[in-house]
């Protein structure tokens, strides 16, 4: 019995980070060719130590704050030989992000409007030119697959206190763009199925990242399964959207929170 993503071609964005890199290990292990991107950096220098040894794995600098390098993005690709078949929106601005970048997020009434607009560009204009020139350059020429990637946060407001003296926090723009970005899988979903591509959100919930004990059992008491997320539970998801088993799915999106959006 194969592997359920052989013959997959994946592109995903924001591949460095926690659940990024574990989605790449998880499709590379899967038998999926991986065309990952980030920007340049740490993050993109660790990633592709992991895995330049792999013949099915291939790494692009990419900020998707930039329209000119996404408009670009298929057309390296091409050249290298790759056409995805499955595009993952990964990449986003979090609080977490931020506080290990050494700045703080600000209370609401302090966010400035450089700050919300950045989270903007790259957490959903960024998700919506990858779409657009994916739109352009690949679907309708093949079977297609588009995975945004949103949050528990997307469609249900943040518990503001678990996050005092936390040192990170939720913020506005997050949630904000993470509920847009299931706006955008809701309109290409039906724009695209007349072509035969697909396109679905993934809601994660609270992943484990090396969170504080008092951390994760303010978070854990608000989740039905009483813990946060392994990143391997995710891209168990994560690798079944890619698949074509998923093939009769379109328009959706996934909680994968346990059970936090249940309540």
């Amino acid at each position: 019995m194969g592997n359920q993503l052989d013959g997959r071609t994946v592109f995903l964005t924001g591949a460095g980070g926690l659940l990024g890199s574990t989605y790449v290990r998880r499709m590379l292990e899967d038998g999926a060719c991986v065309a990952a991107s980030d920007m340049p950096g740490e993050r993109a220098e660790k990633l592709v130590s992991l895995h330049r040894d792999n013949p099915r794995f291939k790494f692009y600098d990419l900020n998707v704050d930039d329209e000119r390098q996404v408009e670009t993005i298929f057309a390296r690709m091409e050249k290298d030989g790759i056409s995805p078949n499955v595009v993952i929106n990964n990449a986003a601005i979090t609080g977490e992000m931020l506080t290990g970048r050494g700045e703080s997020v600000p209370d609401f009434a302090e966010t400035s409007l450089e700050a919300w607009e950045r989270t903007l560009r790259t957490n959903l204009t960024g998700a919506f030119l990858i779409a657009r020139q994916m739109d352009r350059d690949i679907v309708g020429k093949h079977p297609a697959t588009l995975i945004n990637v949103a949050s528990m946060y997307a469609l249900n407001g943040p518990h503001h206190a678990i996050y005092d003296g936390m040192g990170f926090k939720s913020f506005a723009g997050y949630s904000a763009t993470k509920a847009g970005i299931h706006g955008l899988t809701l309109w290409l979903a039906g724009n695209w199925a007349p072509r035969n591509a697909t396109v679905n959100t993934i809601a994660p919930g609270a992943v484990f990242n090396e969170h504080s004990r008092e951390f994760q059992r303010r978070v854990s008491e608000l989740i039905m399964a009483g813990r946060m997320a392994r990143p391997d539970e995710i891209a168990d998801v994560m690798l079944f959207l890619c698949s074509e088993k998923s093939s009769y799915m379109t328009g959706q999106i996934v909680n994968v929170d346990g059970g936090f959006s249940s309540w």
